[in-house]
């Protein structure tokens, strides 16, 4: 197969006229090309034209004769191959179960991984199931009632559970290991158009019955997910980790230990910081959360193209590069949302967004943010920007 580039139709074309587009741009009869699919769709609203940009895939006749006339042009080349080859195989007499350790994206996929190459894995997670977990997370925003291990940041699915569902990235993806996320998460639920849509999301109530899909395969394949399960220790023999401590005085042995912690379980970074585990501090970001009218948001980014049903609720992006060489820049938009209470720790306030499916809330809200760095805002140890990320929240809930 052959896959075509920055193919241009008008927003408003029928079925029909994307056939003879990719007919015509290859100069080929329409008996030649035997099918095709589409890759991705974006938009380019450019000049005040708002057009629609595909890549295509094409099954065609004579696909050296066209390789060797659009040589040069590199809108033209050979279809990758976006299949996901596992790395291995579990033996047939597996001896010992790998652990993971939270079960938000990272934790779901890595024992997902894990599930389908045959390993069985043992998942352990702090926080509750997703539905028990949705209840824990209204009775903070609708009674002012947290709880410290069931929450927006704790619990299956993890933060993004409760977010926009935003699946896309800008960070270059040459083995096509994206397509693999996208392909779960469709087998799990979720509307196909994910696998084409150049800004695809899925929103919070779909993710919620994707997430209990995803954990019924794990099951279904010899994994074992244990909630309410937290981790406080590790075991360790010399330099090498044979299992972990429970918070209930348990333990469970392997060898092997995946630590998908997400972003908020500082107790635990603190635990492996003690225990000699090797970490760094990285640069982040901070700053505030901002909403505003999504039908100013629609006017500015579509102009008169506003509403149109392909298009949907505007987002945008945001960077402003300041004097000081810090980058300010909009963060996490969430089109037609809603801004909510994350925070996991008494006394401390964390905002987010999230979005449904729908988008159709009246306002739109973005995070904007702030680059800092641990030379010159929190220097003082690997684990000092979890000082400085608790003195602000502490600092916004006196607010």
């Amino acid at each position: 197969m052959l896959r075509i580039s920055e193919l241009k139709l008008p927003l408003d074309h029928t079925p029909e006229a994307l056939a003879d587009a990719v007919a015509g741009f290859l100069k080929a009869p329409a008996d030649d090309v035997h099918g095709f699919t589409v890759f991705k769709r974006s938009y380019d609203a450019r000049k005040g034209v708002m057009s629609l940009v595909y890549i295509i895939d094409v099954d065609v006749a004579n696909e050296d004769k066209l390789f060797a006339r659009f040589k040069g042009d590199r809108r033209v080349m050979p279809t990758p191959d976006t299949n996901y080859y596992y790395v291995g195989q579990a033996p047939a007499e597996l001896k010992q179960r790998p652990v993971v350790v939270g079960f938000g994206p990272c934790g779901i996929f890595a024992a997902l991984i894990l599930a389908q190459m045959g390993f069985k894995p043992i998942v352990l997670e702090r926080g509750k199931e997703v539905r028990q977990r949705t209840k824990d997370t209204w009775g903070l925003w609708r009674k002012s009632e947290l709880n410290t291990e069931s929450n927006v940041q704790y619990g299956e699915g993890g933060a993004g559970t409760f977010s926009d569902g935003k699946l896309y990235s800008q960070i270059k993806d040459p083995r096509h290991l994206g397509r693999k996320v996208l392909t779960e998460f469709v087998k799990a639920g979720a509307p196909e158009e994910i696998l084409y849509l150049a800004r695809p999301h899925i929103g919070t109530f779909r993710l919620v019955s994707m997430v209990e899909n995803m954990r019924a395969e794990i099951i279904e394949l010899g994994g074992e997910i244990r909630f309410e399960q937290r981790v406080d220790d590790l075991i360790l023999d010399g330099d090498r980790v044979r299992g972990v401590k429970l918070a209930d005085g348990g333990e469970v042995l392997s060898d092997h230990v995946v630590l998908a912690l997400g972003h908020s379980a500082r107790d635990t970074f603190q635990m492996l910081e003690k225990r000699g585990v090797y970490m760094e501090a990285k640069p982040f970001s901070v700053g505030v959360r901002i909403e505003h009218p999504q039908s100013l948001i629609d006017a500015a980014r579509w102009g008169k193209y506003a509403g149109h049903p392909l298009l949907g609720a505007a987002d945008y992006k945001l960077v402003h590069h300041a004097s000081n060489g810090r980058a300010v820049y909009s963060f996490c938009m969430c089109p037609g949302g809603t801004v909510v209470a994350a925070t996991s720790e008494e006394k401390r306030v964390v905002t987010n967004g999230m979005s449904q499916y729908s988008r159709n809330e009246r306002n739109a809200n973005s995070g904007f943010v702030v680059s800092i760095s641990p030379e010159v805002d929190y220097p003082g140890g690997p684990l000092a920007g979890l000082d400085f990320q608790r003195e602000l929240e502490s600092k916004a809930y006196e607010l």
